[in-house]
């Protein structure tokens, strides 16, 4: 397996990973496509075509604006949401779009951009492709790309070489591991910790100096995110009129601090707030860190925020083994199974997100490697068969109550498995496996379709 912590996590904007975050990095990849062919100058018009879940719930994920954005050739992590409205208007007002910020074309989004609603592409539910024209009006180029979970991005090609994996060479890492068991033997063999083993492999990729500087930048965000969220007042976008909520528990939680004395309950209602100001900036099309998706990237930093703010003795390198040590996990779900809702259902996002984010806590409160494993299965196990049913095509309802509900179940997985000797029955491989098969048996109209669930069962206005 050669995945990076940085694959697991990754800095970008709400409010998906897979349709929003994925889309903008496939259009990325498109314009370098087109450059390295020598089109771009030629290029005389723009098309690109949603299929499946990016076509269902594209709309409600921002998946129009994604691509579009990115065939202006911004990036997840350096766009400043901000702008882009501007960016949209401008399109909009002019009638053309500066491919690659230089060169500009005709471009309609009513026209050039379609939603083939009811139409599934072969290699995954999200797909899309997109077309450059020329000055005929035929297909210059044009490529299919799959936004396979968490902002990993496969061509046709890619999709057909790799399987579940990623589009990169593969990387000759110092413990090699592929299933939780390689893992726990790689570590058990050479006296490692999950987090230090992980942080070993990542010198294939970088310097110890760097990756150290990004594991701080993650939680730099993360904490930032909280801040914000907690911060941010007024109704999320899209049409729900649904109301923040993470301001007003902040000032209630910080104006009466003693509450806290008389119920020991009072933690979880941090908790609570951390991830839903998490959820709620993602929703709002705010920077987050995919942890591994967006629409779960609120349960990792409660976790951490908890570790952080609420365990006595917690420090920076703390923080690094948390972090590691949750990609460990993510990288078993992303190499056996799958992190994306639309594959799998939400049991790929919250589920992957609440098993990861038990494994970091029980290693950074003195939990061995058995235990931690024993943790990343009960996180799983306990969210098999979510299902993904957002109102309206929303990452809101209910998706950001969700993320509360497995940050605090995290937290008691990691408690469970410390209470305990590592020995369990279930094993973290065998609740992979079932997770993905029940992904697989899972009916379409669960898995970020909303054409099914609360998604048909509640009024969308």
């Amino acid at each position: 397996m050669t995945l990076s912590i940085f694959d697991l996590f990754k800095i970008g904007v709400g409010p998906s990973s897979s349709h929003t975050v994925g889309p903008m990095v496939a259009a990325n990849r498109f314009l370098e496509e087109l450059a390295e062919r020598r089109h771009l100058p030629t290029v005389c018009g723009i098309r690109a075509h949603l299929y499946g879940s990016l076509a269902m719930t594209g709309l409600g994920h921002a998946t129009d604006t994604a691509v579009i954005v990115g065939l202006l050739g911004e990036t997840p992590e350096d766009v400043d949401a901000r702008q882009i409205p501007d960016y949209l208007a401008e399109i909009e007002r002019s009638g053309t779009l500066p491919l690659a910020g230089c060169h500009p074309v005709p471009f309609r989004a009513s026209e050039h951009l379609r939603f083939h609603h009811g139409d599934n592409l072969p290699k995954h539910p999200n797909g899309l492709r997109l077309e450059a024209l020329d000055e005929a009006g035929l297909i210059l180029y044009s490529n299919v790309y799959y936004s396979v979970g968490g902002g990993f991005v496969l061509s046709c090609a890619e999709a057909d070489a790799s399987g579940r994996g990623v589009a990169t060479a593969p990387v000759a890492v110092t413990y090699p591991f592929h299933d939780a068991r390689s893992l726990l033997q790689q570590a058990d063999d050479h006296g490692l910790t999950i987090a230090d083993l992980v942080l070993a492999n990542e010198a294939a990729f970088r310097s110890e100096e760097a990756t150290r500087e990004g594991l701080a930048r993650l939680w730099q965000t993360m904490d930032e995110c909280i801040r914000l969220g907690c911060k941010a007042t007024g109704n999320l976008p899209g049409g729900l009129n649904i109301p923040r909520r993470a301001n007003q528990l902040y000032r209630e939680l910080r104006r009466q601090p003693e509450r806290g004395l008389s119920d020991q309950l009072t933690v979880m209602d941090w908790i609570n707030l951390y991830a839903m100001a998490v959820n709620e900036q993602n929703a709002a099309g705010a920077r987050v860190v995919t942890a591994p998706t967006n629409g779960a990237a609120g349960v990792i930093p409660a976790v951490l925020a908890y570790y952080d703010r609420f365990v006595p003795g917690s420090n920076a390198e703390g923080i690094n083994t948390f972090l590691a040590t949750a990609a460990a996990i993510g990288m078993l779900y992303k190499h056996n199974a799958s992190i994306s809702a639309a594959e799998v259902g939400c049991q790929g996002e919250i589920g992957v997100a609440c098993s990861m984010a038990a494994a970091a806590l029980c290693a950074v409160l003195g939990g061995d490697n058995q235990q931690i494993e024993n943790a990343a299965e009960i996180g799983m196990e306990h969210n098999l068969g979510l299902t993904c049913d957002p109102i309206a095509g929303l990452v809101q309802v209910p998706c950001i109550e969700r993320n509360t509900m497995g940050a605090v179940k995290a937290i008691n997985a990691a408690r469970l498995a410390l209470r305990g000797t590592g020995e369990h029955h279930v094993s973290l491989d065998a609740v992979i496996r079932t997770m993905h098969q029940t992904g697989l048996d899972m009916q379409a109209k669960y898995k970020e379709t909303a054409t099914g669930g609360l998604a048909v069962n509640t009024v969308a206005c």
